[in-house]
């Protein structure tokens, strides 16, 4: 996590949970079962989780609970943008990649970027769940959390929704487009 996290005031949080609570209730059918005064709860009892949610917002990814995991007690959100969140994309995979370019490097990657906000990449089991819920990224791709077998030989693998199927593709992890960003993670 970001060392240099601010805080957001009690204006903001508030803010935040009252857009958070719209889209939970315009979006019933992604959390079945799942009562919004019990997230509210969690979220107000949480201000490092609150912060995350509100840079997912900032980035353009429309975070919204998905599930419950009751093990752990937590809620579980996934970015919900119909495609992948506006101002993530244009990065490549991680630092090894960002520093394996030597011109035109992109301003940041997507596994530097999802620490900073203090969020997971989704990974290829998650993103198939998220696809579930919609459809998702059928203009554009996100890279998914790539296992080590792949990343070790220089590749990184991305995922869209195209043709009433979810594909799961590989790029070299250095590479990036303007269509291709990240989607996130994050228990509370």
């Amino acid at each position: 996590m970001s060392s240099n996290k601010i805080a957001l005031s009690s204006v903001e949080k508030q803010e935040l949970i009252n857009l958070l609570k719209a889209r939970f209730e315009k979006n019933m059918d992604r959390h079945n079962g799942l009562e919004w005064i019990s997230v509210e709860a969690k979220l107000k009892n949480n201000s490092e989780k609150l912060w995350s949610l509100n840079e997912m917002e900032k980035t353009g990814g429309e975070p919204d609970v998905i599930g419950y995991e009751k093990g752990t007690d937590e809620y579980v959100f996934f970015d919900c943008s119909a495609e992948s969140p506006k101002n993530r994309r244009s990065i490549c995979y991680d630092q090894k990649a960002l520093d394996s370019r030597k011109e035109n490097k992109p301003a940041n990657s997507a596994i530097n970027m999802a620490t900073e906000m203090g969020i997971d990449i989704l990974n290829e089991e998650q993103y198939r769940a998220l696809q579930l819920l919609g459809k998702f990224d059928t203009k554009t791709s996100s890279w998914i959390k790539t296992p080590d077998e792949i990343r070790n030989h220089g590749g990184a693998i991305f995922a869209d929704y195209r043709y009433g199927n979810i594909f799961i593709y590989h790029n070299g992890a250095e590479s990036y487009y303007a269509a291709r960003g990240f989607r996130g993670a994050l228990s509370v």
